[in-house]
């Protein structure tokens, strides 16, 4: 467990969360995607200008993506992200404040593909636009990263692939991944309160209005459950020992070591689900430099 004393920003955000976390409602879940979008575009504009970034909107493969451009380019190969939400809000706008931080810390465009959100578009459409663009970037060297539903959708990616037989990315990061959306997990119960970014409330609603009627056991919505091997691409996990969904990522960490896959696991003590979202917090920084160091280690140098 990564033990440093928590730096005072940190210490303020867990002084000013108040618990329980409002709740999560069908009737509010427009105004809640407002309200994010709102609340976390200066500090999008902040990272935007910090770093030099630039960004542009691409369609690949019919599905609309934001391009991330570091200032300066430095390999060959690129990024896949998968942005988080539950499947039910987010966007590649409002992950900017991990997504530019990354590209610049790697030197590598970073791609976002706008995938379709629930309850509109429930599964598997965030999964098939999310192929769609993976697919087609396939043919190139490439790194996947993803946070919370974003880590779901990446591990789901990786095992469709393998069962196409498509090429597999190189290496891989997930940051608080979304790894059981049956929600199982003892994070979740001991957790709920002490993470001031997540409830299980939060993650009950989101799975109930994606997954439906499917078995969330799937491996294609619960990708934990599906068949590893070690032609898995080596991976990074981040977590924090506030997080409600820790031990989906222990969990994660477990099966990939059981498969021979080279696999790293960073717990943070006292920080909370994907914490890497607060660019402010000096543990954010630290993180994203420990994801983008182990990405460069297995990426092809060029």
């Amino acid at each position: 467990m990564i033990s440093n004393n928590l730096s005072a920003e940190a210490e303020h955000v867990l002084a000013k969360a108040k618990y329980p976390l409002t709740n999560r409602s069908f009737e509010k879940l427009t105004a809640y995607r407002n309200e994010t979008r709102r609340s976390i575009t200066p500090a999008v504009e902040c990272v935007l200008e910090m770093y030099d970034a630039s960004i542009e909107t691409r369609d690949i493969s019919g599905v609309s993506c934001l391009w991330v451009k570091p200032s300066q380019i430095k390999v060959d190969w690129k990024i896949f992200y998968g942005y988080g939400g539950g499947y039910v809000s987010g966007s590649p706008f409002e992950d900017l404040t991990i997504a530019v931080p990354l590209a610049a810390e790697t030197g590598a465009e970073v791609v976002i593909p706008h995938y379709r959100l629930a309850p509109e578009s429930p599964w598997p459409a965030a999964i098939d636009d999310g192929f769609s663009v993976f697919k087609e970037m396939s043919n190139e060297p490439l790194a996947l990263v993803g946070e919370s539903a974003g880590g779901n959708l990446c591990l789901t990616l990786i095992l469709r692939a393998f069962q196409l037989g498509i090429r597999l990315p190189q290496a891989a990061a997930f940051l608080s991944p979304w790894c059981d959306l049956s929600n199982a997990g003892p994070s979740v119960v001991n957790n709920d309160g002490r993470d001031p970014a997540l409830s299980a409330q939060h993650i009950d609603f989101a799975a109930n209005y994606y997954v439906g009627e499917h078995d969330p056991t799937n491996p294609m919505i619960s990708p934990i459950y599906g068949v590893f091997d070690k032609s898995f691409p080596p991976s990074i996990i981040s977590t924090g020992s506030r997080d409600l969904l820790m031990s989906q990522a222990t969990g994660l960490r477990d099966v990939l070591k059981d498969n021979n896959v080279p696999v790293e696991l960073c717990l943070w003590k006292d920080l909370w689900h994907v914490f890497e979202w607060d660019y402010r917090l000096p543990e954010s920084s630290e993180s994203i430099r420990q994801i983008s160091n182990w990405l460069r280690k297995y990426m092809p140098n060029f």
